[in-house]
C-alpha cells in the first residue's frame, strides 16, 4: 500500500514540475513575443521619422529648385510672372503623372516597403 503511495505522490509531484515547467515557458515566450513586437515598433517608428526627415528635406530641395527655375524662367521669356506660371505649370503636370500612375507605381510601392518592414 504503502508503494502505491509513493508512486502517487510521484506522479503528484512531477505534475506539479511539468505544471511550473509551462508557466516558466509560457512566460519566456510572453516576453520574447513582446521584445519582438517592441523591435518591429521601433523598425516601424525610425522609418516614419526617416520618412519624415527625407521627404522634408525633398520638399525643401523641390521648393528652391523651383524658384530657381521659375525666375531663370523669367529672365528667359522676359517676364517674372510668365516664368512662376511656366514652372506652376511643369509642377501641374508632374503632379497629374503622380495620380494617374498612383495605383500602378506608387500604391504598390508603398504596400511591398511597409510588408518588408513588417517582416524584417
Amino acid at each position: 500500500m504503502e508503494a502505491e503511495k509513493t508512486k502517487t505522490e510521484e506522479i503528484k509531484d512531477e505534475a506539479k514540475d511539468l505544471v511550473s515547467d509551462i508557466g516558466d515557458f509560457l512566460e519566456t515566450y510572453y516576453q520574447l513575443i513582446t521584445i519582438t513586437l517592441a523591435k518591429k515598433s521601433i523598425d516601424i517608428a525610425s522609418s516614419i521619422i526617416n520618412f519624415v526627415i527625407i521627404a522634408f528635406l525633398s520638399l525643401m530641395f523641390v521648393s528652391f529648385v523651383g524658384f530657381g527655375l521659375a525666375l531663370w524662367l523669367g529672365t528667359v521669356v522676359g517676364s517674372r510672372a510668365g516664368g512662376f506660371f511656366i514652372t506652376a505649370g511643369l509642377y501641374l503636370v508632374i503632379m497629374i503623372l503622380i495620380v494617374v500612375m498612383r495605383k500602378k507605381l506608387i500604391f504598390p510601392f508603398l504596400r511591398n516597403l511597409l510588408t518588408e518592414k513588417m517582416y524584417e
